[in-house]
C-alpha cells in the first residue's frame, strides 16, 4: 500500500492497491490517483536520484518509497546525460549503473525508449531502481522530438531505429556493460521503437513491448476504414509542429482519406510484422502485451505477429485499453506487464529484477471486465475455442429485431437502415483510454439497445442462453450490403444483452468501408471482428448490431443527404457470424 497526500484534502489518505496496482478505495477520485498525487512522488523520486541525500530521500517517506530509494542510492549511480548523435541531435537520457562492479566484471543492460508522453523518459522513473537492484544498467531516453530531446519526430521510422543503434554504441562505451546482454523495453511508442530496433540490431538479445503494435497500417486503416479518433489523438500527442516533413505529409493524407502507396510504405517500414524473417532468423525473444478493448493499435495484428514468431515468445492480453494495464508498473507498483518484463529479461539476460520464477511462455490473458482473472495456455491455437456459426435471420412474426440462429442458413430477407452521417449511442468506446480504464476498475460502459432507433441500425439476437458461456478467440462476420454511395461504412458490434434489464455491454466490434466500385450494388463482405475473451451469463443474449457510423472511425457528416442501405442474405452467400462460444462447465 502507498501513503499519499490527497490533492483535495489536507490530511493523509491510505490507498490500498490490488495486485495490478489499482485502487479499490480512494476518496474523491473514484478509485484513481489524482494526477497531482502521481506527479509529486515522481518529482520527489527524481530529485532523490539526482541528489541521494538523507533529506531528499526522507521526503519520500510520506509515500512509502524512502526505503526503496535509499537502497537504490547504496547500490547504483544515477546520472542524466545528453546523448549527442552523429547528426547533432541531442537525446535527453538517464543512466543508472550498479555500483561496486569488480574490475573486468560486466552487467546486463536495459534500454528504454520513451513512450509518447510529455514526460518522455520520466515515464519510466518508477522502474529504474527495480532494474538496478536486479543487477542491470538501465538507460532511459526520450526519442528525438519528444520531451527535452531535440530533432523532429519520425514516428518510429528508420531514423529512430538508427538512433537506437547509436544509443547502444554510446552505452557500450561505458565501463561494465556486457555487449552480449542488452535488452530493450518500451511502452506504447517506446514498444514500437524497441521492437523495430530489435529487428535491425542483433546486439539486442531480448525485447519486451507493452501496448505494442504489430502492423501500423492495420492500426490506422482497418477494412478500408480509418481509425480517425485514435489517429487524431496520437497526432495531438505528437504535436504536428515537431513532426518531420514526411510525417506531416502522411498526416494530411490520412485526414483527406488519401490512402496511397506512400502511406502504405510509411506504415510498412514501421511495422514489426514486416520483419518477421529477421526475428525468426535471429531467434530474438519477444514479449508482447495488449488489451482486449485496445483503441489505438490493432489487436489482431499483434496476435498474428505473435503467432508467426518462431523463437521464444510471450503474449499477454488484459482487460482495458491502451496503456491502462502497465501504468502502475511504470510508476513502480505491481502490474502484470512489467512483472512479466522483469522475468523475461532475467531469463534471457541473467539479471535478478524479477521474482526468480522463469517466464510462462506463450499466451496469458484476462477475461474482459475481470482483471483478477488469470488464464495461461501453451499457444494461441490451444487458447482459442472452435467457432459456432450463427446465421442472420429475419424477425419472427410480430417482432422487430432479426435473429441469430445456429441451425441453417437463412436467405431471402432484407433489412433497410438509414445513413444520416451520425450514428447511434452504441459506439466502440465513448472515450478513448478512459472507457477501458473504467473496465479495469470493474465499471464497463453500459449500453441501452432498446432505446436505439431501429431505422438507424439493424439488430439480430440469439435466444437467451441456457448456460453461462465463454466467448474466447477470433470472430468473423459475413454480410451482404447494398450501399447507395461510395465510401459507405458499416460498423458491427457484438453485445452481451440482459433481456431482463434491456442493458448491454460490448464484447467486440469491427468496421468495413465499401469502395466506389461497390456502391449501388449488393456486395458480400467477410471480415474479422476483434478477438475477445468474455463470459456471457446464463439467460443473456448475444446481440449483433450493424450501424452506419461511429465517431471512432469517422467525422460526423451532416452535409451528405440521408440515404439508405440494404442489409441482405442472398441464397448461396447467406449472412452469418462465427463466434467461439462454448458453455462453461
Amino acid at each position: 500500500m502507498i501513503r499519499a497526500r490527497s490533492a483535495c484534502v489536507p490530511h493523509i489518505v491510505t490507498i490500498p492497491f490490488t495486485e495490478d496496482g489499482y485502487s479499490h478505495v480512494c476518496r474523491r477520485h473514484h478509485g484513481l490517483l489524482h494526477p497531482v498525487q502521481l506527479r509529486r512522488p515522481r518529482e520527489a523520486g527524481r530529485e532523490a536520484l539526482v541528489d541521494p541525500s538523507p533529506r531528499r530521500i526522507g521526503r519520500l517517506d510520506q509515500w512509502g518509497l524512502a526505503d526503496e530509494y535509499e537502497i537504490n542510492a547504496e547500490i547504483g549511480t544515477y546520472s542524466e546525460p545528453l546523448i549527442t548523435l552523429r547528426d547533432g541531435t541531442q537525446l535527453d537520457a538517464s543512466l543508472s549503473i550498479p555500483k561496486n562492479l569488480a574490475p573486468g566484471q560486466t552487467c546486463p543492460a536495459i534500454v528504454m525508449p520513451a513512450p509518447l508522453s510529455p514526460l518522455g523518459r520520466w515515464s519510466y522513473l518508477g522502474m529504474l531502481s527495480r532494474w538496478v537492484r536486479g543487477g542491470y544498467a538501465v538507460l532511459a531516453y526520450s526519442q528525438r522530438g519528444l520531451a527535452k530531446s531535440t530533432g523532429e519526430i519520425h514516428c518510429a521510422g528508420p531514423q529512430d531505429v538508427a538512433d537506437a543503434t547509436e544509443v547502444i554504441d554510446w552505452l557500450l562505451e561505458k565501463d561494465g556493460i556486457d555487449p552480449d546482454r542488452i535488452g530493450f523495453f518500451g511502452a506504447s511508442y517506446g514498444a514500437g521503437t524497441s521492437l523495430l530496433a530489435a529487428a535491425h540490431d542483433q546486439r539486442i538479445k531480448a525485447v519486451a513491448g507493452t501496448s505494442a503494435w504489430g502492423d501500423l497500417f492495420a492500426s490506422l486503416y482497418e477494412n478500408g476504414t480509418r481509425h480517425l479518433k485514435a489517429f487524431e489523438a496520437l497526432v495531438k500527442l505528437f504535436g504536428e509542429d515537431r513532426c518531420s516533413e514526411e510525417f506531416r505529409g502522411i498526416i494530411q493524407k490520412i485526414r483527406a482519406n488519401t490512402i496511397d502507396d506512400e502511406v502504405r510504405e510509411f506504415a510498412r517500414v514501421r511495422s514489426p510484422r514486416a520483419y518477421l524473417d529477421k526475428y525468426n532468423e535471429s531467434g530474438t525473444p519477444v514479449l508482447l502485451t495488449t488489451t482486449w478493448h485496445e483503441t489505438l493499435f490493432s489487436v489482431p495484428a499483434v496476435i498474428d505477429f505473435h503467432q508467426r514468431l518462431t523463437g521464444p515468445k510471450g503474449l499477454l492480453v488484459q482487460v482495458g485499453d491502451h496503456g491502462n494495464a502497465e501504468l502502475p508498473g511504470l510508476l513502480g507498483l505491481p502490474a502484470k506487464p512489467t512483472e512479466m518484463a522483469y522475468r523475461w529479461m532475467d531469463h534471457h539476460l541473467g539479471g535478478s529484477a524479477g521474482d526468480g520464477e522463469p517466464p510462462k511462455f506463450d499466451v496469458r490473458s484476462e477475461q474482459m471486465f475481470n482483471p483478477l482473472s488469470d488464464l495461461r495456455h501453451a499457444s494461441w491455437d490451444e487458447y482459442a475455442l472452435p467457432r459456432l456459426r450463427f446465421h442472420l435471420a429475419d424477425a419472427p412474426a410480430g417482432e422487430g429485431d432479426g435473429q441469430l440462429v445456429p441451425d441453417k442458413p437463412q436467405a431471402g430477407w432484407t433489412r433497410q437502415v438509414k445513413a444520416t452521417g451520425k450514428g447511434t449511442d452504441i459506439v466502440v468506446a465513448p472515450q478513448l483510454i478512459q472507457t477501458g480504464l473504467a473496465e479495469r476498475l470493474g465499471r464497463p460502459h453500459t449500453y441501452t439497445p432498446t432505446g436505439v432507433d431501429r431505422g438507424l441500425a439493424a439488430f439480430f439476437a440469439t435466444t437467451p442462453l441456457e448456460n453461462a458461456s465463454r466467448v474466447r478467440g477470433e470472430l468473423e462476420l459475413r454480410v451482404t450490403v447494398k450501399p447507395q454511395q461510395a465510401d459507405t461504412a458499416i460498423v458491427a458490434y457484438l453485445l452481451d444483452t440482459d433481456p431482463g434489464t434491456g442493458t448491454a455491454q460490448i464484447i467486440t466490434h469491427a468496421p468495413y468501408t465499401f469502395t466506389a466500385e461497390e456502391a449501388a450494388k449488393a456486395t458480400t463482405v467477410t471480415f474479422a471482428l476483434q478477438p475477445a475473451d468474455y463470459v456471457v451469463a446464463k439467460g443473456h443474449q448475444l446481440q449483433l448490431v450493424i450501424d452506419t457510423h461511429d465517431p471512432f472511425f469517422s467525422y460526423d457528416n451532416t452535409t451528405t443527404p440521408v440515404f439508405t442501405l440494404d442489409i441482405t442474405s442472398p441464397a448461396g452467400t447467406e449472412s452469418y457470424i462465427d463466434v467461439p462460444l462454448h458453455p462453461i462447465d
